[in-house]
């Protein structure tokens, strides 16, 4: 019945109907990714949206793009909370606080856990909000490195791995015990600081580590686009 009124109306209650639809089914996968994660049956976004499936697809023809309307918002913050970093005196308490935050944001957000180790690549506004982190985080890394508190070899592909060990350890403890993400944080930091000089494997190249964000997103039923050598 929705369906059908949706589709007969006249223009201009269409497009108002197609709007107020698209916000209340963005708002419910917003909420449902949130609790459960980017794998969800989109049957129960629709059942929380209060719309029919053929609905939901009408607005949003694949996961991916539900998938970047709900966390779109978040993503922004990312960016927001690298530039606020940027500003902070000390390069060390920037770099250091930006990770606590990022992982923060990962432990309390089961679909932005995720979201930060994959790659949308339909989406532009994706991509261009990734770009401006990877820029700020970039910078970070250099400020703190040049005042000699950040190891000299930690590259912003470091900054990958942390995120998806942060988001096994957050899945993996969520209930049994929701903090223990904080020591794993805490550890990697100590590790990442200038006196600790001990040579390290080879980070992963940037064509590396965006193919393994490409498959996280495959992985969860979200299509990729191909990697860029």
């Amino acid at each position: 019945m929705e369906a059908a009124q949706e589709t007969h109306a006249p223009g201009r209650a269409l497009r108002a109907d197609a709007m107020r639809n698209r916000q209340r089914v963005a708002e419910a996968a917003r909420a449902v990714f949130a609790e459960q994660g980017l794998d969800v049956p989109l049957e129960e976004i629709a059942d929380r949206a209060g719309v029919g499936i053929a609905t939901l697809y009408r607005r949003f023809p694949t996961r991916e793009e539900l998938v970047m309307a709900a966390f779109e918002a978040k993503l922004a913050e990312y960016v927001a909370v690298a530039e606020e970093a940027l500003q902070a005196a000390d390069p060390w308490a920037g770099f250091s606080g930006y990770v606590e935050r990022i992982c923060a944001m990962q432990a309390a957000d089961r679909g932005f856990t995720d979201v930060v180790t994959m790659a949308l690549s339909t989406s532009e506004q994706a991509e261009r909000l990734r770009e401006q982190a990877h820029q700020a985080v970039t910078e970070l890394i250099r400020r703190a490195q040049e005042v000699g508190r950040l190891r000299a070899d930690f590259v912003p592909e470091d900054l990958l791995l942390v995120l998806m060990a942060n988001a096994g350890v957050v899945h993996a403890t969520r209930d049994a015990a929701p903090h223990a993400w904080r020591r794993l944080v805490a550890y990697l930091l100590e590790a990442f600081a200038a006196d600790r000089t001990g040579p390290l494997p080879a980070a992963p190249t940037a064509a590396q580590a965006r193919r393994a964000m490409i498959g996280n997103a495959t992985a969860k039923g979200i299509c990729a686009g191909r990697t860029r050598d």
